[in-house]
């Protein structure tokens, strides 16, 4: 077993080696512009948010609509350290400082939230992040309020959000193997036949809470010093959603259905910009078509593994040998 999961671990590691380098290599010969790196970065973003939320909705089956005000908290926080020490060592802090508040904030949230089931949790989430977004809607001499905080210091290349990007989906990736995430799994499964075998299921909800709001502070800090501009507006009902579909697009209980449909989502959004005035319409369309043809998702709850192509090639041999 452990020989497995460390090949797992190596494989995943050289898979996400060979990404840096081919994305590296396109952007060296221009291939990848500066307009598509911003997309890229979102894509990047919108992975980590869409990996950590689906440990909460996909693997630990908590229905959560609060990843905005986890992502929110992250973001002000970073941004007004970097703003008081524009550094490095201090756009460092602030990405750690803002995923440990958003941490924080998601055990005082969880522990009495995640008590809750369903569409009741699904309310309650959707609370919170409307409470923190107001809280910073209103604190006008800190957070500039409804103008928000301009010109913060960009620190993150695209190197920056890849390593980010990585190190959050083989830490939870590594979670999900261990012994605590499947103890996540048995609960999404069935919570009452998991706590009959002695799973504490209220301790690992909130671990998986805390988990996925800690790298939803990653994502926050990220987005502020990519973009160098946050007000309360982006963080909204609608941005908690626009990670939703992300999840359910992939599916639930799939890294990989993450991975793919946020880079999905993040080009058909780029191209869509060529039609500015029907671009929701189009987007919505596409979804609906993607549901109606794979409810399931792109992945339903199976991960991509680098043995899918080795078969393939192995079947195409045979087939070949035969003719």
């Amino acid at each position: 077993m452990k020989k497995l999961f460390r090949t797992n671990w190596i494989k995943t590691l050289v898979s996400l080696i060979l990404t840096f380098v081919i994305i590296q290599l396109l952007i060296s010969l221009n291939i990848i512009n500066s307009y598509l790196q911003t997309t890229l970065a979102t894509i990047c973003i919108n992975i980590i948010l869409a990996v950590s939320l689906n440990l909460i909705t996909g693997f630990t089956g908590q229905f959560s609509l609060g990843h905005a005000g986890f992502m929110s908290i992250g973001a002000y926080v970073c941004a007004l350290i970097t703003l008081k020490t524009p550094t490095i060592p201090g756009f460092i802090l602030g990405v750690l400082a803002g995923a440990l508040t958003a941490a924080v904030i998601g055990i005082l949230v969880g522990l009495p939230t995640l008590r809750l089931r369903g569409d009741y949790l699904a309310i309650a989430t959707l609370g919170m992040a409307e409470i923190i977004r107001i809280i910073f809607l209103n604190m006008d001499s800190i957070t500039n309020g409804a103008a928000g905080l301009q010109d913060i210091p960009q620190f993150v290349n695209w190197r920056w959000l890849f390593f980010y990007t990585a190190g959050t989906i083989l830490i939870i990736a590594n979670f999900i193997k261990s012994s605590h995430g499947r103890a996540c799994i048995s609960i999404r499964e069935d919570e009452i036949a998991s706590e009959a075998m002695g799973i504490n299921s209220t301790r690992y909800k909130v671990i998986a809470f805390t988990i996925g709001a800690f790298f939803a502070g990653i994502a926050g800090a990220l987005y502020a010093s990519t973009f160098n501009f946050i007000d309360p507006k982006i963080f909204g009902f609608s941005k908690s959603i626009d990670i939703l579909v992300i999840v359910v697009l992939g599916g639930l209980g799939s890294i990989s259905g993450s991975i793919i449909a946020a880079i999905l989502l993040g080009i058909i959004t780029t191209y869509l910009q060529a039609f500015a005035n029907i671009q929701m319409i189009l987007y919505s369309l596409l979804l609906v078509i993607i549901m109606i043809f794979r409810p399931q998702g792109l992945m339903g709850s199976k991960e991509l593994s680098l043995s899918v192509f080795s078969k393939f090639g192995n079947s195409f041999k045979s087939k070949k040998g035969r003719v």
